[in-house]
């Protein structure tokens, strides 16, 4: 993902706080866990730890996804201009700000929100609504399969377009692997999304994953029968890997290279404008050289 030389120069930038035992705590107590879980240079990711800092991610995501995208808003959030969901009010949001930005709102100037991401543990989920995936896919024979061992569920990432490099990629990982060291968790995964609805002009990328990033026996996980859409569109031998990876979006191939594998069947999501697909990434099945280089920026600052 990043060239050896890259790698060092950030590791000497980046602070990431220590791995502290696993808490279940109310919301927005965060049990000993600090809300700022990393910074690099003017950028900072946190803990959203109030409604007003949940109500600005959700004023980002409404920019990005309905503004920017192809998302189409009810009325609600066409009133509110905010992308609002049941499950936020039960997830923690990882939040990137921009101290450098400010922004001004009701006469207040404000360090900008570039990024955000939306994170929902098992034993949250199993006390709440569930999992949002479970919408899209019959992810319980998977939970019961790994009984055990500790699910943490990605979801609503948005970065606004100015900030989509490599630098914010880095930061944000780092804040997720500072959540995922302290919860104790297991395994990642989610929904991520293909830009459009025509499953047949995603050919390409879909036929990719499910010739060459199926989950395996163990980690299967189905698209629930009434929204399941087939992702072996293209026999393997018409697959050219190459084309196929420049057709993945960015945050797709992220996970690919930390070792995610797939779902089987995809979801078409058409309020988004999306074609999903579901990511399984055990944390041991990170590639080492990713869990060294996390785990020793961590330990750097615990000593």
């Amino acid at each position: 993902m990043w060239s050896g030389q890259q790698a060092g120069a950030l590791r000497n930038k980046i602070t990431l706080l220590p791995h502290r035992s696993p808490s279940v705590t109310p919301r927005w107590d965060l049990g000993g866990l600090p809300a700022i879980l990393c910074r690099l240079g003017n950028l900072e990711v946190r803990l959203a730890t109030s409604k007003k800092e949940i109500r600005r991610a959700q004023r980002l995501r409404y920019k990005v996804f309905f503004e920017q995208g192809s998302a189409v808003p009810d009325r609600t959030a066409s009133l509110i201009r905010r992308d609002i969901c049941r499950f936020d009010r039960v997830c923690d949001h990882l939040l990137v700000i921009d101290h450098a930005a400010t922004g001004t709102r009701f006469g207040m100037r404000k360090p900008k929100i570039a990024g955000t991401y939306r994170l929902l543990r098992q034993e949250i989920a199993e006390r709440n609504f569930g999992f949002y995936s479970a919408q899209e896919y019959d992810i319980g024979p998977l939970l019961a399969r790994q009984a055990g061992k500790r699910f943490l569920e990605l979801g609503r990432s948005c970065v606004l377009p100015e900030y989509r490099n490599k630098r914010t990629v880095e930061l944000l990982w780092q804040g997720i692997w500072a959540y995922v060291r302290y919860h104790g968790v297991d395994v990642m995964f989610g929904c991520a999304s293909l830009e459009g609805t025509e499953p047949a002009e995603l050919a390409l990328p879909l036929s990719f994953l499910h010739h060459h990033a199926g989950a395996p026996d163990g980690w299967h996980a189905r698209a629930l029968d009434s929204r399941y859409v087939a992702m072996d569109r293209l026999p393997q031998e018409a697959v050219d890997a190459r084309k196929a990876l420049a057709a993945l979006p960015p945050l797709v191939k992220g996970y690919l290279r930390l070792g995610a594998t797939f779902g089987e069947g995809a979801v078409v999501d058409h309020q988004f404008g999306t074609t999903d697909v579901l990511v399984i990434l055990p944390v041991a099945a990170i590639e080492q050289r990713y869990t060294t280089y996390f785990g020793q920026t961590a330990e750097r600052r615990a000593a």
